[in-house]
């Protein structure tokens, strides 16, 4: 099961560095990125960020990534991310209605995690990078704007972070809290989705207590919220 623990902020790092298993599987990430290609057209081999060191001290996450291909990134992630001296660590966003649910996004059937049901949340990329450090915060607030339309600016963020590690992949979780119901957040996604040429999402889910939990959450989503409703994460609802 993953692991779940609070961090008061994060320390991240950027330093270009080779990347070994991207080099030594060369010719099998190309053979398997050219049939993901065939199969959905939409993705492109984009430029992302992977953490290579992490340590957790006096309450803050220090961590240090370099830069490789999504198609090495994305082979790494189909074959189950084999020991390779990196970890998927990436900012995720939260959002928690005034009524106290949580809402996630749908991802859509051109998009690489076709009908997984998570935050919104995306791996950081080079635009991520600010004067030599990776900046959540703003990879955050970018898929948030990108996939639902919503200003991070309309949320109010919760202290810190909540650091879910599930063996080499580790989402950094900030809540977003909305003085809206989850009806009315909802809509307004549907809207941004509806207006966009090629949504990234499919759909909304709203999710209300453990009985709205299904298998296509990914494990770390299915651990924050059973944090949230066991009581191990406080209601932002009741905290607000």
């Amino acid at each position: 099961m993953p692991e779940i623990f609070p961090v008061e902020r994060l320390d991240l790092t950027f330093t270009p560095r080779a990347w070994p298993f991207a080099d030594a599987r060369r010719a099998e990430i190309e053979t398997y990125f050219a049939e993901l290609q065939r199969q959905k057209p939409a993705i492109w081999n984009g430029r992302v960020l992977l953490l290579h060191r992490q340590v957790v001290r006096d309450g803050i996450f220090h961590g240090d990534y370099f830069e490789t291909d999504f198609a090495s990134f994305t082979a790494w992630h189909h074959w189950d991310r084999p020991p390779a001296g990196a970890r998927d660590c990436f900012g995720a966003g939260a959002i928690v209605s005034a009524d106290g649910a949580v809402l996630l996004g749908v991802m859509g059937a051109h998009t690489a995690n076709a009908g997984q049901i998570y935050f919104p949340c995306g791996t950081p990329d080079p635009s991520d990078v600010v004067s030599g450090r990776v900046d959540l915060d703003y990879s955050v607030a970018r898929e948030l704007k990108e996939e639902t339309g919503l200003d991070a600016a309309d949320f109010t963020a919760a202290p810190g972070w909540s650091t879910v590690v599930d063996g080499a992949l580790i989402a950094q979780v900030k809540t977003l809290r909305s003085p809206l119901a989850a009806s009315e957040l909802r809509a307004q996604m549907l809207r941004h989705l509806a207006a966009e040429a090629q949504p990234e999402l499919a759909d909304i889910r709203i999710v209300r207590g453990p009985g709205d939990v299904v298998a296509a959450m990914p494990r770390y989503v299915i651990a924050w919220l059973e944090a949230l409703f066991d009581g191990r994460l406080a209601n932002p609802a009741e905290t607000a």
